[in-house]
């Protein structure tokens, strides 16, 4: 990586303890990674013996905002936090849509080619540049590579965007929500598998053997997915993300499927499949009526419609939506890679028990989809996951709506997780244990650093500068009843009242939640100092945030201490 006064080499490397234990994300993606690859071999062997090996795929699509550097440097909780604390919904936000359709600005533009360019330096494939939904908001994408290439990229990416945006004088912020009322940032996850034959594993084939294979990692990735939902959920679980997931167009903290129209009209006529060969004679695919329509072509862009999903086929990967923008991928790819290739041993494990018995393959391989497709269709779900439908449907289902990061988290630290990783020779229960602790500690953290500066803000700015407002409005009020306006000074003395209470809310609130802060701070176990700070420091943040908000629209423009949302959002 090149500096003005040099360069420096920059090694992908693993980190473990003299103990052994791993302490990086790098050692456990790499194993996952080597689990899944054999796992995937084997199984495809049932449809083409000539396959090698098999690569796990990925795509990042990274989100970003682009804000001016100076309005950065007058926000102090976006230089601490990430994030605005406050800030009152501008008239205009992203209603219109015309930031999502309209041309790239010109110095975006400009700065988007040069960090372009950095990244090509550093063999970053970079194919896409493009505005997103929320104003200010921007993304990019490279092309596919395998999971550990596209992880270590995406991990560098995120480090040049930051250092040519300063270049340019902006801030390039990756927090997942930094702006309320609009959309988020997410780092969307195009995952797939491919083999050293060319066969990308989750793309439909022509033919009824190469519909078969497609089926058999299809299905067994969402039954891996209806299995480990929570463990998925813990894989993205952060304070930051929190705030993004289930709010403006993220997807919620439940865990579901979208796989399309076209695709579940095909599981459901594969349930209804009659076996109609049995015995050792019956050796050939062919031999087994599958009484499947041929799945279209047309597929590839007719699956990607259900944007509010947060784990959804789009054609011929699974794109996992929930995972946030600030994150490091492999987080994710660990949890997705283990769980899929875990499914794919107990498949596999599955069918040649049902042939050492005298079941054909492709009858007994067909028979066990089945049985994964009833066992997993309460995690399909094809339609509106921002509703309030879907959280009740859901409900139903008994899937899980875990929305904090402190309950999130508990997933790793499971019997069922912590034997799913030392099983399968990726972590012990030691390295788990201590990650789920390393994440609370983080966790408390951050929601402790957003407390003291809401304090610090409130306290010393935004209160300062209401009392001041409040103040020459008393004086009005005292000049106009002085010169006989009676009339004129009742009216404005209910606007002077309707400032006082929101100061006095405001500043009994901020006490409050400091000294919730201080009983948090008391406890002893990383666990109960995160729930304690989720569960009593953090709901006075939006109760704090809607006083001052309030006082943002009342207080003169000239004397508010912050950049607004409009001048933030919309001055390129």
């Amino acid at each position: 990586m090149r500096s003005p006064n040099g360069a420096t080499l920059c090694i992908p490397t693993i980190f473990i303890s003299y103990t052994g234990e791993a302490l990086d994300y790098k050692s456990p993606l790499l194993k996952t990674l080597h689990v899944l690859e054999k796992a995937a071999e084997e199984v495809c062997r049932y449809f083409d013996e000539s396959v090698k090996k098999v690569n796990p795929t990925l795509g990042i699509e990274q989100e970003y905002f682009l804000i001016d550097e100076a309005m950065y440097y007058a926000r102090p909780d976006l230089m601490l936090t990430g994030r605005t604390l406050f800030g009152h919904t501008p008239a205009k936000g992203q209603q219109m849509e015309d930031h999502y359709w309209g041309s790239i600005p010109e110095r975006i533009n400009a700065y988007m080619i040069d960090f372009e360019q950095e990244a090509y330096r550093l063999g970053i494939p970079l194919k896409t540049r493009h505005n997103e939904v929320a104003p200010g908001q921007y993304e990019c994408a490279p092309q596919f590579e395998e999971v550990n290439i596209a992880v270590d990229h995406n991990q560098l990416l995120m480090d040049i965007m930051e250092k040519v945006a300063r270049r340019h004088k902006f801030k390039a912020i990756l927090h997942e929500k930094p702006f309320a009322g609009v959309n988020g940032s997410g780092k969307h996850c195009n995952w797939s598998m491919s083999t050293d034959t060319g066969v990308n594993l989750l793309s439909p084939g022509t033919d009824p053997v190469e519909n078969l294979q497609f089926l058999t990692f299809f299905i067994n990735t969402i039954k891996a997915v209806h299995d480990y939902a929570d463990l998925m959920r813990a894989s993205i679980a952060s304070a930051s993300n929190d705030h993004r997931l289930g709010a403006n167009e993220a997807p919620p903290a439940i865990m579901s499927v979208f796989i399309g129209e076209t695709l579940t009209n095909v599981l459901n006529e594969l349930v209804k499949t009659n076996k109609s060969a049995r015995g050792k004679k019956a050796a050939k695919v062919e031999d087994v009526n599958f009484n499947i329509p041929k799945i279209p072509e047309i597929l590839l862009d007719n699956t990607d419609r259900n944007r509010t999903s947060p784990f959804a086929f789009t054609g011929n990967k699974f794109e996992f939506r929930a995972v946030g923008s600030s994150f490091n991928t492999a987080s994710a790819m660990i949890v997705l890679n283990i769980i899929v290739a875990n499914q794919l041993k107990i498949f596999k494990k599955e069918v040649d028990a049902q042939i050492y018995n005298g079941i054909v393959k492709d009858e007994a391989i067909l028979s066990l989809l089945k049985q994964y497709v009833k066992e997993s269709k309460i995690i399909l779900f094809e339609g509106n996951n921002y509703s309030d439908d879907w959280v009740k449907e859901a409900k139903k289902r008994g899937l899980s709506n875990i929305k904090s990061t402190p309950d999130a988290l508990g997933a790793y630290v499971t019997k069922n997780a912590l034997s799913l990783f030392e099983e399968n020779q990726v972590m012990t229960h030691r390295e788990v244990e201590a990650r789920y602790e390393i994440q609370l500690e983080i966790y408390a953290k951050q929601i402790q650093i957003e407390s003291r500066v809401i304090g610090e803000m409130a306290l010393s700015q935004v209160l300062p500068a209401a009392i001041d407002f409040q103040n020459k409005l008393l004086l009005n009020y005292t000049q106009m009843a002085e010169i006989g306006l009676k009339e004129e000074a009742e009216k404005s003395k209910e606007y002077i009242q309707r400032i006082a209470n929101h100061i006095n809310l405001l500043r009994s609130n901020v006490f409050d939640m400091i000294e919730e802060r201080r009983t948090a701070n008391k406890m002893e176990s990383a666990k109960d100092i995160a729930k304690a700070y989720c569960d009593k420091v953090k709901p006075y943040f939006e109760v704090i945030r809607y006083h001052i908000d309030k006082l943002e629209l009342y207080v003169d423009d000239r004397e508010w201490p912050f950049p607004k949302y409009r001048e933030m959002l919309f001055i390129k």
